[in-house]
């Protein structure tokens, strides 16, 4: 994946960065390299980031209701604009409207419609506050399970007691099979609730205090209050205890564990599963992969542990804490208080329209899409995007071909997943069909339940069928990109093959080093520490020689070790082995995109512009797509939960090993911004 997901997006608002202010129309799309954004007087080769943003970082502070501003961000503020007005226009349409329209108009008046969400408090989910009062017994939590579906999100933890979903066999990836994996926690990673620093102590106090607020807004006395919130913190810390490391995730083998039903409910027997199953509409599963069995153990010890009345107070924070951001607005104000300022330091709560924007986008994204393509996407900066990336599949196959430490053999299978790979650019050949989805204008409470089932519904749906690879894990608003392992494709969303990123009026260079260098960064997670172990079709598999997986490891640990030793704030530095499969795209991509665009322009005469040669509008493009500044407590978060190290070393991290690099800033051997020990994988 290209770009992090800040985490107050996804538990509150949605998947989309905010932008800042009440502006209302697009402002004038910014240039594929803009030297205005660029310092001059800074040395390229002792701080390339510095030297490629430093003026855009000055021009450009953090609004107050972000937590970090960049290029990307300023990017889908831009978008969110563009989306709002679609929407608008949508919700004052009256009479006679098609189903599209319909829909993500109702759904959007009803969340911008206050005055009504206020006036409903919590009678939303009264009812479900009322079954989880009424339990009388341990084996109906599956029940309550069943009723509570995920919102998904970057981070999969809105859930109660875990993650349950349909994702692709490791083994035989033309399949779809039921995944059970954990989940169940209010903070952001389980490092939250087991670290001993006195800043994960402080937070861990700052959550049992909001827990507390959010009770007593439900009605309960601040005593009560603070004893259920303690009981929520002693249940999530022994979840978070039985969890896998976010790092140890990045190693597919450690969530392949394919077994019967029978073998599952084994491991956590006080969970009634065949009841959860048949109320999830899977009366008969069979086998299911099991991603982190240690977890529903810990999930297991705990039921047997702790008594129905506990149990009873996690589930309705859970469900409290799932739906708070659509309920009355204190509710609203302390769920921001907590997951925006205080875990990510934003200073505002960001204004209802984009909210309301992303929320959409989010349930009802690709009938939104529609009408966003068809208004801001034209067909020849697909017909372009499309002719760079075959271009970087041919620098690839070169590449691959030219490697003097990999194998015939293994250069043959690699040569194959390559060719292997799908390319699926700026939205599906086949729009999602919400016909069945049931949106009411004047019930925002409704609609995002219903929704939220909806999707629940169709996911699980997929179990027992055939992969489809015409779908999309993005909208196509979104500015953002990803590669799949096990579809072996690469994923380019309208909203990210826009200017500035991607300019299809500028020269070569900068598109290159921008949108080229995600091209060819995609193409190379099929590649990195975790896509290698993935065959051409999908599947979890080891296709390379004993020899050349350890001199990949051997080239690839160069590249962590540099990344180690990187400091995001205070004294905390990069954890380079979960930033490892970002970290070797980033540089292969860049490499890529350099070799394109020399076979691209080959034969041209290229001049200088702007007081930049070619070459050094290249990577200029490529440092410009990081420029950008983050809050300090979004550092410390994105620190434990980001496999993405921070914008600077993406930049400087990257440039310093390219000898390319070095010869176009005319770079001295003792520079900074070479690296000494250079590394290199693709």
């Amino acid at each position: 994946m290209l770009k992090y997901v800040r985490l107050f997006l996804v538990v509150f608002i949605g998947t989309l960065s905010l932008a800042r202010g009440q502006q209302t129309t697009p402002a004038k799309s910014e240039p594929a390299l803009d030297v205005t954004s660029m310092d001059r007087s800074v040395d390229p080769c002792v701080d390339f980031f510095a030297y490629s943003c430093s003026g855009w970082i000055k021009n450009n502070p953090i609004p107050p209701d972000e937590s970090s501003w960049d290029t990307y961000s300023k990017m889908q503020n831009q978008e969110l604009i563009q989306l709002r007005g679609i929407l608008e226009e949508a919700a004052s349409q009256t009479g006679q409207r098609d189903a599209v329209t319909q829909k993500i108009g109702d759904y959007y008046a009803s969340c911008m419609d206050r005055k009504a969400i206020d006036a409903a408090g919590v009678k939303p989910i009264q009812a479900l506050l009322d079954r989880i009062a009424g339990i009388k017994s341990k084996p109906e939590f599956a029940e309550i399970a069943a009723a509570m579906p995920p919102r998904e999100g970057f981070f999969n933890h809105e859930s109660v007691f875990f993650r349950f979903h349909s994702d692709q066999d490791f083994k035989d990836s033309t399949q779809v099979i039921a995944w059970a994996d954990q989940g169940g926690l209010g903070l952001p990673d389980r490092d939250y609730y087991l670290k001993g620093d006195a800043k994960s102590a402080e937070l861990r106090t700052a959550y049992v205090a909001h827990m507390q607020k959010m009770f007593e807004l439900l009605g309960d006395k601040p005593e009560v209050a603070a004893a259920e919130a303690k009981t929520v913190m002693r249940i999530e810390t022994a979840l978070a205890s039985g969890s896998m490391a976010r790092a140890d995730r990045r190693e597919p083998k450690n969530l392949d564990h394919k077994m019967i039903a029978a073998e599952f409910e084994k491991i956590a027997p006080d969970f009634a599963w065949q009841t959860y199953f048949a109320k999830v509409g899977l009366p008969s599963v069979t086998s299911l992969n099991v991603a982190s069995p240690g977890f529903f153990k810990a999930l297991n010890d705990e039921l047997q542990k702790e008594t129905l009345a506990d149990w009873k107070i996690y589930m309705r924070w859970h469900l409290l804490r799932a739906n708070a951001q659509y309920l009355a607005t204190p509710f609203l104000n302390e769920t921001f208080n907590f997951y925006g300022k205080t875990l990510e330091g934003t200073e505002q709560l960001p204004p209802s329209w984009k909210r309301c924007t992303n929320d959409v986008d989010t349930d009802l994204g690709e009938a939104l899409g529609q009408a966003y393509v068809a208004k801001y996407f034209p067909p020849e900066a697909k017909t372009q995007a499309l002719k760079m990336v075959k271009e970087i599949e041919a620098a690839m196959a070169e590449d691959i071909d030219s490697l003097s430490w990999m194998s015939a053999t293994t250069k043959q299978r690699a040569l194959e997943k390559l060719q292997g790979v799908a390319n699926k650019i700026g939205y599906p050949d086949k729009w999602r069909d919400y016909s069945k989805l049931e949106i009411i204008r004047g019930d925002e409470m409704g609609n995002v339940l219903r929704a939220r089932q909806f999707e629940f519904d169709r996911d699980l749906a997929k179990i027992g069928k055939p992969v489809d690879h015409g779908e999309w894990d993005m909208t196509p608003p979104t500015v953002n990109a990803y590669y799949s392992g096990q579809m072996n494709d690469i994923n380019f969303p309208a909203g990210v093959l826009q200017p500035p990123a991607f300019d299809i009026h500028s020269d070569a260079a900068p598109n290159f080093g921008d949108t080229g260098g995600t091209i060819g960064h995609e193409l190379t997670h099929g590649f990195d520490d975790e896509g290698r172990k993935f065959d051409a079709r999908g599947n979890l598999r080891d296709w390379w020689t004993t020899e050349d997986g350890s001199e990949f490891v051997k080239r690839a640990s160069c590249i962590s070790d540099q990344y180690s030793n990187y400091t995001i704030i205070d004294d905390i530095k990069i954890n380079g082995k979960l930033t490892l499969g970002e970290d070797v795209a980033d540089l292969g991509g860049l490499l890529l995109a350099y070799m394109a665009w020399k076979e691209d322009t080959k034969g041209q005469t290229l001049d200088p512009i702007e007081g930049l040669t070619p070459e050094q509008r290249f990577f200029v493009g490529y440092g410009q797509s990081w420029c950008g500044q983050v809050r300090d407590e979004e550092k410390r978060l994105r620190a434990t939960v980001d496999p993405h190290s921070p914008e600077k070393y993406r930049t400087n991290g990257v440039v310093s090993n390219m000898p390319q690099f070095q010869e176009a800033f005319h770079c001295k051997a003792e520079s900074p911004m070479v690296n000494r020990n250079r590394c290199r994988v693709w």
